[in-house]
């Protein structure tokens, strides 16, 4: 809907008047008003309302990549860190920098951007050590059964059967590290000799522990085995920033992704999962601690299952009260579910194609998410350029600003990959590598159930993940090294006093840790709480349920662990 009669002055003042902010700002580009940029109308986003989500839209090659590029670098300059999920590669380019040009001068120049090259602190990440990166592993037991139900395509019925699983090995003390302690134990319960076991789990019958098996055996047939195991990454490693202030960029990337979307997706709702069951709440900020940008959302959506997409709902609605904010990064609006989207104050929108009569009708739905405006927005999102995108967000009062068709700015680093050496080299001079760099496998479920020994590596602190004793740690490091490291993350970031062990010489042997306290009963309409539970209730099965309530708080404590189903062993 466009209000008429008012002149290209009146507009201009509209948004002139809409995006003069008080606070820090990620500075956006310039607005278009009646088909001309006006540099003194600039278009920006309140640093302390990143938290508040967002969501980056666009038909491909519009520019979507660029825009969370851009958005990337001033975050970091501002000092915040970002988690971006490298779909294609290109984000790498974040720690070259660019080459000016005469035409990108001409560019930003008039937008009224200062323009100069810059490299950032980039931290290269890979799922599993798949491409070039630091490896990032989870347990099977911290990423929980919902959640490898997703990869699994399980149906509600095994995934029901699943989480019972989970806790016969929590119970029993058979620790879920990789693939094959799962695989282990299911073929324990359907072995003669774990007959009994097996019937007293009550809801789950032979048959479905013998489909969920074979699911199982396919995930190692495609490889995924070196995607779980230890040491598991420890998501605190996201909330570093580099010794000059700046915010760490932590760049993701699965080489793979086209043979195994799903992982992907999933891995990315396990790091944010894991966040939100760490982190202390946090209330309103200066800026938030974390900016978190998941590529391709719309594999985390696409046929998933209620209680998945529940916990989904959950996790975005509640993380932001704790200093994170997410930007789902998609083709249109129409592919995060309403109750999502809803949650999303700050829209990037991109070109929309209307070449069918399904690009027309998303085309539709997409307008009727932004507030009424000055703009034909049909016609202005059929037609907005390369590097244009519609914007509105939410101001310092928590109102929407006005909408804007803006010429974003220019990146100030290589908008596409870095050398294959530079990322090698950064790699190698990480402080991550000594800790992620070696997969180690500890005794755990599969060994006690053949009566195995692991092979020897070097010792864990207790409750985190091992660290190998001599591979790849550097000249100078030692493990109190790494430890004092760990604890000033933990202390300084995340506003926690620090469980890790202070030293661990022989004369100096770290106090057990203290039990967790028993969690109490709340009542449904307990605030955030309320909200987690009734996520729960609605991913754990039936039988399950009625199991949670008959065997009372030692299950609450083995099985009621996150948003998700997800437990980490440095909670546990």
């Amino acid at each position: 809907m466009r209000m008429a009669n008012k002149t290209t002055a009146e507009k201009l003042a509209t948004i002139q008047q809409g995006y003069t902010l008080q606070g820090a700002t990620i500075e956006l580009g310039a607005a278009i008003v009646d088909g001309e940029v006006h540099k003194e109308a600039q278009v920006r986003l309140p640093l302390a309302m990143m938290n508040r989500h967002g969501l980056v839209a666009g038909a491909t090659g519009t520019g979507k990549t660029v825009t969370l590029h851009m958005i990337a670098e001033q975050l970091s300059t501002a000092g915040v860190p970002v988690f971006l999920a490298d779909i294609k590669g290109d984000l790498s380019g974040l720690a070259t920098p660019a080459t000016g040009s005469e035409k990108l001068t001409a560019r930003t120049s008039a937008l009224g951007q200062d323009w100069q090259a810059k490299n950032f602190p980039v931290e290269f990440l890979s799922l599993g050590g798949d491409g070039n990166g630091i490896p990032v592993r989870a347990t099977i037991t911290s990423f929980g059964p919902i959640l490898l139900s997703r990869i699994m395509d399980l149906n509600d019925t095994q995934e029901s059967s699943l989480q019972l699983i989970f806790h016969f090995a929590d119970q029993k003390n058979l620790e879920l590290i990789d693939l094959k302690d799962l695989r282990a134990v299911i073929q324990f319960l359907t072995s003669d000799e774990g007959k009994a076991e097996l019937a007293e789990l009550g809801g789950l019958s032979k048959a479905t522990a013998g489909v969920i098996l074979r699911e199982l055996v396919g995930l190692e047939a495609q490889g995924m085995e070196k995607f779980f195991g230890e040491p598991e990454f420890d998501t605190a490693e996201l909330l570093r920033t580099a010794p000059d202030g700046r915010g760490v960029v932590s760049c993701l990337e699965l080489p793979t992704l086209q043979t195994k979307p799903l992982l992907f997706s999933t891995f990315l709702m396990w790091l944010l999962a894991d966040l939100f069951e760490d982190l202390p709440e946090a209330g309103d900020l200066d800026k938030p601690k974390l900016v978190f940008f998941l590529d391709e959302a719309h594999l985390l959506f696409n046929d998933a299952s209620k209680a998945f997409l529940d916990a989904i709902t959950t996790t975005v609605r509640l993380i932001r009260s704790k200093g994170v904010g997410i930007f789902f990064v998609t083709q249109t609006p129409k592919d995060v579910p309403a109750d999502v989207l809803g949650q999303l104050a700050n829209r990037v929108q991109h070109a929309l194609r209307a070449f069918t009569p399904e690009d027309a009708k998303a085309l539709k739905a997409t307008v009727s998410t932004f507030p009424v405006s000055d703009y034909d927005l049909e016609e202005t999102l059929t037609s907005a350029g390369i590097g244009e995108a519609v914007i509105t967000v939410m101001n310092e009062k928590g109102a929407p600003t006005p909408v804007a068709l803006t010429r974003l700015r220019a990146p100030e680093s290589v908008m596409g990959p870095s050398t294959d050496e530079l990322i090698k080299s950064t790699v190698a001079s990480s402080s991550l590598l000594a800790k992620y760099g070696t997969a180690v496998d500890n005794v755990s479920a599969y060994e006690k159930l053949n009566g195995q020994s692991a092979a020897p590596t070097g010792d864990a602190a207790p409750g985190l993940p091992p660290v190998p004793s001599s591979v790849g740690v550097p000249a100078g490091s030692s493990q109190a090294d790494i430890d004092a490291e760990a604890r000033r993350i933990e202390e300084e970031i995340l506003g926690r006093p620090s469980s890790r062990p202070a030293s661990t010489t022989p004369e100096s042997f770290p106090e057990p840790p203290a039990p967790l306290p028993v969690p109490q009963q709340a009542p449904q309409d307990s605030g955030m709480f309320g909200d987690i539970a009734g996520a729960l209730g609605g991913a754990l099965g039936g039988g399950l349920k009625s199991m949670v309530r008959s065997m009372g708080t030692q299950l609450g404590r083995d099985l009621m662990r996150g948003v998700f189903g997800t437990s980490s062993r440095r909670r546990r």
